[in-house]
């Protein structure tokens, strides 16, 4: 299924402007298979479900429901997530490119920025480019090897991602709130369990 495609940047979830008068949760939340809903109703992946029992009837659906919603949310978060980038004139890229220095508290190496924020060589070397340019971030030699360069946030840097990331944990609090507190520490670690598992298995691949 198509789960993942773009949907309007206003569609349900805005940092502005607050959340839906519900919370913003779906009245299915509880339901993953989405049975017993009217037909108009519940989530995107639980109707695209439906349709499919519809015309395969017996078809295994259980991975679809998770990984479907799980694409679905994290599109709809993104595009909320990503306007106070755009006010900032960054892309997501080059904030998380901001986020891993800052976070780690020291100068990177562009190959480790690469393995930080998941990204090519090549796609890493863009961003600091236009990073560099800006003002945002500044590379020098390393003294010992000096085909080895470094790079470290400036002050105007610093201040920028700094300025960002209240606003935008306290975006992704409101957008939990819906959630008691054993529930979103049970969905943590269910998460966390299902992301060690994919990692190991694609390092494995890799090596």
């Amino acid at each position: 299924m198509t789960a993942t495609e773009r949907l309007p940047a206003d569609a349900g979830l805005q940092l502005e402007g607050g959340l839906p008068a519900d919370g913003g949760l779906p009245a299915d939340a509880g339901n993953p298979s989405g049975e017993g809903l009217p037909a108009a109703g519940g989530d995107t992946v639980a109707a695209v479900v439906r349709q499919w029992r519809t015309v395969y009837p017996g078809l295994d659906t259980g991975p679809m429901e998770v990984i479907g919603r799980i694409n679905r949310c994290a599109a709809l978060l993104q595009q909320a997530e990503d306007a106070p980038l755009s006010r900032a004139g960054l892309t997501r890229p080059e904030f998380d490119l901001l986020g891993a220095l800052r976070r780690t508290g020291r100068e990177l190496t562009p190959g480790e920025l690469a393995r930080e924020t998941f990204s090519s060589g090549a796609a890493v070397t863009k961003r600091l480019k236009q990073l560099t340019g800006r003002g945002l971030v500044e590379r020098r030699g390393d003294p010992r090897d000096r085909r080895m360069a470094r790079v470290r946030l400036t002050d105007a840097g610093r201040d920028v991602v700094d300025g960002i990331m209240p606003a935008q944990l306290a975006y992704e609090n409101a957008v939990l709130s819906g959630l008691g507190g054993p529930d979103l520490g049970e969905l943590a670690a269910l998460l966390g369990g299902l992301l060690g598992q994919l990692e190991g298995r694609l390092s494995a691949v890799r090596a």
